[in-house]
């Protein structure tokens, strides 16, 4: 009797894998890069209030779309964050890896909508002719979708990499690697300061976004067999 109700109990938890992690993976990147594109000569800080109104002005058809696309690529990153979040848990992580990573991806994408929202309302701006509020709601766009998502967004992949590191979810060299741009991403935070400092954001976005759907695809439904200190998988009551 106890070893029937076993098996049923083991297959439920082999169901309880969760969906795969490459699907929201590919939808973020595809709508982030489709919205770049679009939005690739969005005003700087730097620019004039003047020059910025004529951005809105010209573009707010590209604006409007590249501003609805951000705000989509916010929820299948969320829901990566999530599924991640379950995936490393199951591996047995009992360390505060999988939560940095769930809480970090949910900022993330609350910044990435954010962005989006703000360049569709700024989109609008043009027919307002009011050139301090499209020079203000290109600030909060760089902001948010800067710093405010690029950052979160490198904590996030920390997460990730260094239970891979720790736990052999994947070879050492691409976990490394998790945590480089990881490093480089929060070195965004400077962009606030400089725009000048700027260049780890594009680094850290681009690559990122490789490395994500490589992570997707590289991290294991099942633990392999191996310890290692500080990240002693959790064992399940039976």
């Amino acid at each position: 009797m106890t070893t029937t109700s076993a098996v049923p109990a083991a297959s439920a938890r082999r169901r309880q894998s969760g969906p795969p992690l490459l699907l929201p993976a590919v939808a973020f990147a595809a709508l982030m890069v489709v919205s770049i594109v679009l939005a690739r000569q969005t005003p700087l800080p730097t620019d004039s209030a003047a020059d910025t109104l004529a951005y809105y002005q010209d573009h707010a058809t590209a604006a409007k779309v590249a501003g609805t696309l951000q705000f989509g690529a916010s929820v299948p990153l969320a829901v990566w964050a999530a599924i991640a979040y379950q995936r490393l848990r199951r591996l047995g992580v009992a360390a505060p890896g999988p939560g940095i990573a769930l809480v970090s991806g949910v900022l993330s994408a609350t910044s990435m909508a954010l962005c989006g929202l703000t360049v569709w309302t700024a989109s609008r701006a043009g027919d307002l002719g009011d050139a301090p509020l499209a020079r203000s709601l290109a600030d909060l766009t760089f902001a948010s979708g800067g710093p405010g998502h690029v950052v979160p967004f490198a904590v996030m992949l920390a997460g990730v990499a260094v239970p891979m590191l720790l736990l052999g979810f994947g070879p050492k060299g691409f976990a490394w690697a998790g945590l480089v741009l990881a490093g480089v991403g929060v070195l965004g935070t400077l962009a606030l300061l400089s725009t000048s400092l700027g260049l780890f954001l594009p680094i850290a976005r681009f690559g990122g976004l490789i490395w994500l759907i490589a992570a997707s695809a590289i991290l294991p439904k099942q633990r392999p067999p191996r310890r290692s200190a500080g990240y002693e998988p959790e064992v399940e009551p039976v």
